[in-house]
């Protein structure tokens, strides 16, 4: 594999990996993954879903399961952070979850970034058995339960999943990194409670900022305040899709993860995009 380019906009960039596709070879996305990595950017994301009512495609990513995909792209690549943006967490079981997660930050080498949100499909939420209304409570139960697996020791009692006695392994070595995603309130409380890292979707730099205040002044600490936004060059230029991604920048936002569109032509427009963010940045 070639050296990372070294670029200015690899200090903010993310991206969001395409896997809205059953038709796309699991190649073309490692493929993706790598190239990622060797322009520079922060970190690579994959997003998630199980069982959706409607066809794979741009409102239900998720085709190759990202734990999975991810511990593969683990091997493939050095240095670039890995991360799932996000994964729906209460339709997941919680102790399967803590050891893929463990098992990735070993395999990752300490990479691995858990971004979590709560879900938005009633219909995937009742077609896989998973109860729609009390999915907020079991995301910060859940978010409990793994920090003590991960981090803690003896039993665990909960409103959701209890155990008494039991041996978790491996441990990690360190603190694994947990980013929320969302913009309502539930998710900046609970980023303020739980998280690392703070992900904004899509978000209007002005709102992005207010919502970021927000959230530092609850959270008490400092943390990571990430921002979401896609550009498939179909309905906005590459200049107007750059001067939005540095005025997220501006408003506070320490990194961008940009999804590039369909995984046809993305690699181009990823290429394209990180070279006007570098003209635009004077690099």
């Amino acid at each position: 594999m070639s050296e990372p380019t070294p670029s200015t906009s690899g200090t903010r960039l993310q991206v969001v990996l395409p896997d809205e596709s059953p038709e796309m070879p699991v190649s073309t996305l490692v493929d993706l993954g790598v190239r990622t990595e060797e322009l520079g950017a922060r970190a690579l994301w994959l997003p998630d879903h199980l069982l959706p009512p409607r066809p794979y495609g741009r409102t239900f990513g998720g085709v190759y399961e990202p734990l999975v995909t991810l511990g593969y792209l683990a091997a493939r690549t050095r240095r670039v952070r890995l991360g799932t943006s996000v994964l729906v967490l209460p339709m997941r079981d919680p102790f399967t979850v803590a050891k893929q997660v463990a098992t990735l930050d070993r395999l990752s080498g300490g990479r691995f970034t858990l971004g979590v949100g709560v879900g938005w499909s009633r219909e995937e939420f009742a077609a896989v058995g998973s109860d729609f209304s009390t999915r907020g409570a079991r995301t910060d139960e859940t978010l409990a339960l793994l920090r003590h697996l991960l981090e803690g020791e003896g039993a665990f009692d909960g409103r959701f999943h209890s155990y008494g006695r039991g041996v978790f392994e491996p441990r990690p070595s360190g603190r694994i990194r947990v980013m929320v995603g969302g913009g309502s309130d539930a998710a900046l409380r609970r980023a303020a409670e739980w998280a690392d890292e703070w992900q904004g979707l899509d978000p209007d730099p002005e709102a992005f900022g207010k919502a970021r205040k927000r959230l530092l002044a609850a959270a008490g600490r400092p943390m990571e305040t990430e921002a979401r936004m896609a550009w498939s060059g179909e309905e906005e230029g590459l200049e107007e899709a750059v001067a939005r991604f540095r005025s997220l920048v501006e408003a506070g936002a320490d990194a961008v993860a940009v999804w590039f569109g369909d995984a046809e032509g993305f690699g181009e427009r990823m290429e394209r995009f990180v070279g006007a963010l570098r003209r635009a940045e004077g690099a």
